[in-house]
């Protein structure tokens, strides 16, 4: 705009300066002065429209390029339809009821933990147990226990996270178990009982020869407890700029399912006395969402660093909301039926967060964004129906329930019936043609 401005100034200035005889003839005529002045006011009404139409240009630029990068974000995930060019937002539909719901018996799968357990645990209305995730221009396909099992054999599926991916742990487990005929061929390799104490539970399908694992990791950062001689009120400290020192374990993988977001609020972080530090560096002023975007870009870090995306499916979970009807009361009303509305709990800044970082990475990754269909589901948190019937809670999920379909998504990926192929590497692909 400034060199527009320049260089009408000097246009105006060559008229009425540079020429002596026309600045001499527009003192002596009348006529021609308004003939002037009707010229300069239709040049500053072109100079003003010019001015306009640019705006109206750059803006209206901006109105179209801001929701394509957003839309960018979700892209990345589409499904394509057996090699086909029609692409499908799994992510984008509705619930619907689906009799065919529950896909297993928590009772008879024994890595489900008794706290999930909601129908042992005296919950008698089963209506929270059938409804499936229905896309809005596709269908999920239908799940397939032993098409599955066949597709993980000589594979090893990793989950690293805080209680939410343990419990899409134990439910991914309890799904495949019912495709296997000896029960006994599936076990803890420890012979750990599921707890969330222990940081590693694995469970060996040995008829198939495949691992299903999980790895306790609630922040994905190092976690260290702070000398008795630093600073009182410090305790502990997120190194930001380093991940878990478990992280070695997660390598050679075949498929790495990955979440965070619980753990980052004020209770478990500064209430408790846990702050954050970079390159050695305290940071006591850091906000959690700076801090929780710098442990994201860590790990991105790391995943384009040490995963060979040739061997490694690489997910990434976002933000599972709770439905606390008053969290500081902790007051927990579970309902019988999923919500007409997400009431505003259809985004979370994790969600962003994750979605962004995901985006500018070398190893393609998906994103599994379950926040907008899981913030329907009120109706399906543990609630009053857990091993401790006196604390309610509106943050966990019983099970059977909401993360079957969280697996049933990851399958949809890994199903032959399905080719999934993100913008990133059709951008590959064509580079190559």
């Amino acid at each position: 705009m400034s060199t527009f401005g320049r260089s009408l100034s000097h246009k105006q200035r060559a008229l009425t300066v540079s020429s002596p005889r026309l600045f001499d003839k527009s003192v002596s005529s009348p006529r021609f002065s308004r003939k002037s002045e009707v010229s300069r006011l239709f040049r500053v009404l072109i100079a003003i429209g010019s001015v306009v139409s640019f705006f109206l240009a750059i803006g209206g630029g901006y109105l179209y390029v801001l929701p394509s990068l957003t839309k960018s974000f979700h892209e990345e995930n589409l499904i394509s339809f057996n090699g086909s060019d029609s692409f499908c937002d799994i992510f984008d539909g509705k619930w619907v009821v689906d009799n065919n719901y529950p896909l297993y018996n928590a009772s008879e799968c024994p890595f489900v933990e008794k706290g999930f357990n909601c129908l042992a645990n005296g919950r008698t209305n089963g209506d929270y147990l059938k409804w499936r995730w229905k896309p809005r221009n596709c269908e999920l396909p239908r799940f397939n226990v032993h098409h599955m099992l066949e597709i993980l054999r000589n594979k090893r599926i990793v989950f690293v996270g805080d209680s939410m991916s343990r419990t899409q742990w134990e439910s991914l487990i309890c799904l495949l178990m019912t495709g296997v005929q000896d029960k006994g061929s599936v076990y803890e390799v420890n012979g750990n009982k599921i707890t969330k104490l222990i940081r590693f539970l694995g469970v060996r399908f040995s008829s198939f020869n495949f691992t299903v694992e999980f790895y306790r990791s609630v922040f994905l950062v190092q976690h260290t407890w702070s000398s008795k001689y630093g600073i009182k009120r410090v305790r502990s400290t997120l190194t930001l700029d380093k991940l878990d020192d478990i992280s070695d374990e997660w390598i050679n993988a075949d498929v790495l399912i990955f979440n965070s977001g619980q753990w980052w609020v004020p209770g478990k972080l500064f209430g408790v006395g846990c702050y954050f530090q970079v390159n050695s560096t305290l940071r006591i002023g850091m906000s959690i969402q700076m801090a929780f975007r710098t442990a994201l870009e860590t790990w991105s870090s790391w995943i384009d660093t040490k995963i060979n995306p040739n061997r490694t499916r690489v997910f990434f979970r976002t933000f599972e909301p709770s439905h606390w009807s008053n969290l500081t009361q902790r007051m927990c009303n579970v309902t019988n039926q999923p919500l007409s509305e997400t009431n505003g709990q259809e985004s979370s800044s994790f969600s962003d967060a994750v979605l962004e970082v995901a985006h500018s990475m070398k190893v393609p990754v998906n994103v599994l964004h379950i926040t907008p269909m899981s913030a329907y589901r009120k109706d399906a948190h543990v609630g009053l129906w857990s091993d401790n019937p006196s604390l309610s809670d509106c943050s966990h999920w019983c099970l059977p329930g909401l993360p079957d379909l969280w697996n049933e998504m990851i399958f949809s990926y890994l199903h032959d019936s399905y080719q999934h192929t993100s913008l990133y590497q059709q951008r590959e692909l064509n580079s190559l043609d």
